[in-house]
């Protein structure tokens, strides 16, 4: 019962935030930077509304007016709420594409400047994260990033994929590892069943992407990787 009241919460957060920053979208200059602050009262709505408490540990470890990829694990559709809630960025996440073509959702997303990729075909993944590397250069703003590409089915933390992480070398933006904590128990990919208990959000020290290059991007996601497990142990 409680997560069709989350359904529902979120389609109507969706479409009265959505809807209210497309409307003043159109007389802003910089354009997506509204939606970007609705996008925040959006996810916090949605916690505060269907009873859910969070906790954000080390947000201390970032600097207030940079930009940074936000790589994080991916256990829960509780991690998107909880990370616009507890990170006070211009934020916009790297999606799949079948987001899209959502009614209002999708129109929301393109017009806040989100990034879509077709995880099936990789070199139309490539194209765009090609193009979202020229729209961060032009317009700086900070990427969520899952880079083990779907949520988990068994709480584990699985490879991390070097693709989206590419963009901090071409944009040379500082990568920030998260974890998102006891979003698996409250609620499962598949699962009907929300538990109640606080869930956490994690921060780590960004990590420096001048030290890397194309050559050593499989060494760059298994450093991310481990800086993110490390997140997410209990005596964090």
């Amino acid at each position: 019962m409680r997560v069709l009241w989350a359904f529902i919460i979120t389609v109507l957060c969706t479409l009265i935030f959505g809807l209210s920053g497309i409307f003043i979208t159109i007389f802003e200059k910089n354009k997506g930077r509204v939606l970007g602050h609705c996008a925040r009262l959006w996810a916090k709505s949605i916690l505060f509304l269907c009873g859910v408490s969070y906790k954000v540990r080390g947000l201390n470890n970032l600097a207030p007016d940079a930009n940074y990829i936000f790589a994080a694990n991916h256990t829960s559709m509780l991690d998107i709420p909880l990370a616009f809630s507890g990170l006070p960025y211009w934020l916009v996440p790297i999606a799949k594409i079948e987001l899209k073509s959502v009614i209002v959702l999708g129109w929301v997303m393109s017009t806040a400047g989100h990034i879509f990729v077709d995880r099936k075909k990789s070199e139309s993944a490539l194209r765009e994260l090609d193009k979202a590397k020229a729209s961060l250069i032009n317009k700086p703003r900070s990427i969520l990033l899952f880079p083990e590409g779907t949520r988990t089915t068994d709480g584990s933390l699985r490879p991390f994929k070097r693709g989206g992480l590419l963009l901090s070398i071409d944009t040379k933006l500082p990568i920030a590892p998260i974890a998102f904590v006891g979003t698996y128990d409250m609620l499962r990919k598949g699962s009907w069943s929300m538990k109640g208990h606080r869930i956490e959000l994690r921060i780590g020290h960004p990590i420096d992407a001048n030290k890397y290059s194309y050559d050593r991007r499989r060494e760059l996601a298994e450093y991310v990787r481990g800086r993110v497990k490390e997140l997410l142990k209990d005596n964090y």
